[in-house]
């Protein structure tokens, strides 16, 4: 079966491929015959070849995919630096897109591309990578991923060293470096090493911030804004994974052209909470007073499951983009819940913020919905559905109806198009059926009973309204018989039925 392109992906080309630094240089001149660094495996080589590496880093990759077009030089001249490390750090790629491979993909949670992992202990241990995507980044992140979770700090120089202003650091300290805290310290470090810097020291009076007499055993967590040094002396694992993850995100996270920022935009869109975005122009009028009252919204709120972003408009466009939102509705609030819903504020002032969360919370907002006008003629032989006709064309017809989510841009939605078209035009005829596309990517489509995780994705909703989910091959064969075997029969149809069997 045709494999589909994940929505996240979508995601990150519009909001967050700036967050995440996919760049590369074009190479100025073809270099011939030169020697491959990165290792290519597949499902017949993989298991041998990791069983034997303490330490190797692989890339899931297709070859279609730009992403990994770009990535691809970098991460070969990673590759052949990191060669001549001691001890050596190697490189690996698998072609997920290739069937042979996709049990691998499948193994290790392969849901985009490139998905790069990080295998240790000859593969029993898999992290992700969260590095950067150029050379010189993707270099010092193995490096130091290399090496322990856990430096030991014994100078002021190696605190400084490791305690920088823009990023998030974990010190333990601990008067012994040994003991039960000391170990539970140890195995939080190497499970969220990916993440976060860990540092541990016998001496706080080397920290540049926080009570300098303690002995420990406590965790101080060092940040780059809201308070600046936060500490913690449960070492339950749970419990300091919590305090790490819970203190590691600003109340109000900033997301504009520093990329110092970005980890923590990451962070945001990536947690369980309602998501509240506040979009601005950071140097317009009113810009500071606005920012000050979201603050203290933020403050109030987002202990009741609300996270706090404010983004400046020029560095916002693919967000705007992907929730078809439109410049003069900014300062614009926009809150976005966990099941997709998403609720607009338009043309804010400072003083309505609160008392509009506040609204949102007590249910009295109602929830904005993304739809393409309307066709004025909607002629052809596959139906063009929005998000505003999509209770009338499909749930409330009662007709049986085969829908296709697709986006503009996918390679395979355009391999299916002619393919539904030759559905369409076999049912032409047929009043009781109707074959139809929805572009998912300019419309808000419900997550029940909707479940659209990549493109294509094919639903069949029956005249009397049982959905089922589409998975079969997409040939204009398999898709009538899937519609043959599954449609609801009319009075007429069971009529002529009848009547042949009488025959």
């Amino acid at each position: 079966m045709a494999s589909r392109v994940p929505i996240w992906f979508l995601v990150v080309c519009l909001f967050a491929s700036s967050l995440i630094g996919l760049r590369a240089e074009e190479s100025e001149s073809k270099e011939s015959e030169t020697k491959e660094f990165v290792l290519t495996l597949d499902h017949s080589n993989f298991s041998d070849i990791v069983s034997k590496q303490d330490f190797i880093v692989v890339e899931f990759y297709a070859p279609w995919c730009g992403h990994c077009k770009k990535l691809a030089p970098e991460y070969e001249k990673a590759a052949s630096i990191l060669s001549s490390h001691d001890p050596p750090i190697v490189l690996a790629k698998v072609d997920a897109n290739e069937d042979v491979n996709r049990e691998l993909a499948s193994q290790f949670d392969v849901k985009g591309f490139p998905t790069i992992k990080i295998l240790r202990n000859g593969g029993k241990s898999s992290q992700d990578y969260n590095g950067p995507r150029e050379t010189e980044g993707i270099v010092e992140y193995l490096k130091k991923q290399s090496g322990p979770a856990s430096v030991e700090i014994k100078t002021a120089e190696d605190a400084s060293n490791l305690i920088v202003d823009n990023k998030i650091v974990v010190v333990g300290v601990f008067p012994k470096l040994s003991g039960e805290e000391y170990e539970k310290y140890t195995a939080l470090s190497e499970k969220l090493r990916s993440d976060y810097d860990f540092g541990h020291t016998t001496d706080a009076k080397l920290l540049p911030r926080g009570e300098s007499s303690v002995t420990g055993p406590l965790v101080r967590l060092f940040k780059p804004f809201d308070e600046l040094v936060v500490d913690f002396k449960d070492f339950d694992i749970d419990a300091l994974e919590k305090f790490v993850e819970e203190k590691s995100v600003p109340i109000v996270t900033v997301f504009d052209n520093d990329r110092s920022n970005h980890p923590f935009v990451i962070k945001f869109f990536n947690n369980q909470n309602a998501k509240a975005m506040l979009f601005l122009n950071f140097s317009g009028e009113g810009a500071e007073a606005l920012r000050s009252k979201y603050h203290e919204a933020a403050e109030k709120f987002r202990a009741e499951g609300i996270s706090f972003l404010v983004g400046d408009l020029d560095a916002s466009q693919g967000a705007f983009q992907y929730f078809g939102l439109k410049e003069d509705q900014v300062p614009l609030l926009v809150i976005q819940t966990t099941d997709g819903q998403k609720y607009l504020k338009p043309n804010l002032e400072a003083d309505h913020i609160e008392s509009w969360v506040k609204e949102f919370k007590e249910g009295k907002v109602q929830p904005y919905k993304k739809s393409e006008p309307i066709p004025e003629q909607n002629n052809e032989p596959v139906k063009v559905v929005v998000a505003d006709t999509l209770q009338e064309i499909v749930f409330d017809s009662g007709k049986n109806v085969l829908l296709e989510f697709y986006a503009p841009w996918c390679g395979h939605c355009k391999n299916l198009a002619p393919i539904l078209d030759e559905v369409a035009v076999s049912y032409e005829k047929d009043p009781d059926v109707v074959i139809a596309k929805l572009d998912a990517t300019a419309n808000d489509i419900p997550s029940d009973p909707f479940e659209v995780k990549g493109y294509p994705t094919l639903y069949f909703k029956t005249a009397s309204g049982k959905i089922l989910s589409y998975d079969e091959d997409r040939t204009k064969e398999d898709i009538i018989a899937f519609i043959e075997k599954n449609r609801d029969k009319t009075d007429e149809d069971e009529k002529q039925e009848s009547g042949k069997d009488e025959l």
